[in-house]
């Protein structure tokens, strides 16, 4: 159960909460949620040139599992956050990308 008294993450208005802002209410290893502008680890994606952001994108896709299992709510909101900014960054970059049509689904 949440904070908002709802067992989905969602505040009382309806809107999602993040699962880096649910994290400090899982389990015992209680932290504060970090501030959006704190100055949090590792190098702002935007600065990375391409082959280093694939290539930070590929640990953290190799350790996901792992990291989501075992570590604590603190490195698994750290995990996320950095997952997310990667990602974000590689979407801005390659708004275009080739898109292999056997992944694509039939509607």
């Amino acid at each position: 159960m949440t904070a908002s008294g709802r067992p989905d993450g969602f505040p009382a208005g309806g809107t999602e909460v993040s699962p880096e802002q649910r994290i400090p209410e899982w389990g015992n290893d209680r932290v504060a949620a970090p501030e959006f502008d704190a100055d949090l680890p590792g190098i702002d994606p935007a600065e990375l040139p391409d082959e280093d952001l694939i290539r930070e994108m590929q640990s953290l896709h190799r350790t996901r599992l792992e990291t989501l299992r075992h570590a604590t709510d603190s490195a698994l909101a750290t995990h996320l956050r950095r997952t997310a900014e990667l990602e974000t960054e590689y979407l801005a970059r390659h708004p275009g990308r080739e898109v292999d049509p056997s992944r694509l689904r039939g509607l």
